[in-house]
């Protein structure tokens, strides 16, 4: 995928159970969420977003903007970090985030030159931060990263001269190449720095990164034993130049879903499931959306214990509903050629059936810290928080 694109398109989808009231396949009620606008403080673009809990949320965006909220969105300050913005031809943009706390969090940035790509850490909420991570590998373009705890996390660069440069850390302060234990990449083999969603982690070991940006195959790589070894997996979804898987999320170490599209042409959204790892993919139906799919998360918001082990919550309630929230995502797109607009909708069955959702319209990213509190970022600032 050209890097012009990658520094000015992402999307989002989202897993989750829903909140207006429509039929369910089974005769069910099935609720649309309700969309409320927060005020963040900022009119950069929004391009990812990362809720600790109910309370405390990061996102952050274009102009090494950032913006955190502890009180839930009822205020949201926002900054920009030290040096991103001196250069005018060369603003840092940092198209991933991860909240450990409202005092810890990471970014990743991406811009023009290969120094640009860096991976930052504040641990006094954003009154300072420090640089963990300067790229030195020509053509890197580190698109995402995920954590399987505060201090364990990888990240996700498009391959360099058919090898994926990632990185890993295990103490949330020094970062090493694991390139020599990722798969061989197809020629030409990219990923979407898909407001952090291309590479996504469950579990204490778990991972999977996805990739498109050539004519083979849209591929999902994986690993069960926390960075160690990886194997690569196909998927049915469309790839091209341009196009392929851009967003992956599990809700265990066995269930999760892969959704894209193509940046040059409209009409080639979709997603696909798998229930073995990601070894295998079975398309979804369609999602009734225009644009390029590129965001996926788990309405459940996987966080880890101060020991860095995983919470596993027991299903949610559904207030008589009839489906199980762990099954239902919601999807967001953007279209040609501004990609500053584009619709949402949402399926209760992982794609079986769609509905769509009014009022989202713009929207680069979205994520839960439960089914009551989630939140879309996107243009101009906006934010809007999610409920259901």
């Amino acid at each position: 995928m050209a890097k012009i694109s990658k520094l000015f398109m992402a999307f989002c989808l989202v897993v989750l159970s829903a909140s207006v009231v429509l039929a369910g396949n089974d005769g069910g009620q099935v609720k649309q969420p309700t969309i409320t606008p927060q005020v963040s403080g900022t009119t950069q673009l929004l391009i990812a977003v990362s809720p600790v809990n109910e309370n405390v949320v990061w996102a952050s965006g274009t102009g090494g903007t950032f913006v955190v909220t502890t009180n839930g969105g009822k205020t949201w300050r926002s900054g920009v970090v030290p040096g991103t913005t001196t250069d005018p031809n060369d603003e840092l943009q940092f198209r991933d985030v991860y909240g450990v706390s409202d005092k810890i969090a990471y970014l990743l940035s991406i811009g023009n030159n290969t120094n640009d790509f860096k991976i930052y850490k504040t641990i006094d909420g954003g009154a300072t931060w420090k640089i963990e991570f300067t790229n030195a590998t020509v053509n890197a373009f580190y698109d995402c990263f995920a954590f399987w705890g505060p201090d364990r996390g990888i990240a996700h660069s498009d391959s360099v001269n058919g090898v994926f440069p990632d990185l890993r850390t295990f103490d949330g302060r020094t970062w090493q190449s694991i390139a020599n234990r990722m798969p061989p990449a197809l020629t030409g083999e990219a990923s979407f720095s898909s407001s952090g969603t291309c590479t996504a982690t469950q579990g204490l070991f778990n991972a999977w990164s996805v990739t498109g940006a050539q004519a083979i195959a849209a591929r999902v790589l994986a690993t069960r034993d926390g960075g160690q070894t990886w194997k690569a997996y196909n998927t049915p979804l469309e790839t091209s130049a341009s196009g392929g898987a851009t967003t992956v999320a599990f809700r265990d170490g066995r269930h999760g879903i892969v959704a894209g599209g193509d940046l040059g042409d409209d009409s080639f959204a979709d997603a696909a499931t798998s229930d073995d790892g990601g070894q295998t993919w079975t398309l979804t139906n369609k999602p009734p959306l225009q644009g390029t799919i590129f965001c996926l998360a788990y309405v459940r918001g996987s966080r880890f214990d101060d020991n860095g082990f995983y919470l596993d919550p027991d299903n949610w309630g559904f207030d008589g509903q009839n489906f199980d929230l762990e099954h239902a995502v919601v999807v967001t797109a953007e279209t040609q050629p501004a990609f500053s607009s584009g619709g949402a909708a949402w399926t209760p069955d992982e794609g079986r059936t769609w509905y769509p959702i009014a009022g989202v319209d713009g929207n680069w990213a979205v994520a839960f810290a439960n089914p009551k509190a989630g939140w879309f970022v996107g243009n101009n600032g906006q934010i809007l928080k999610i409920s259901f």
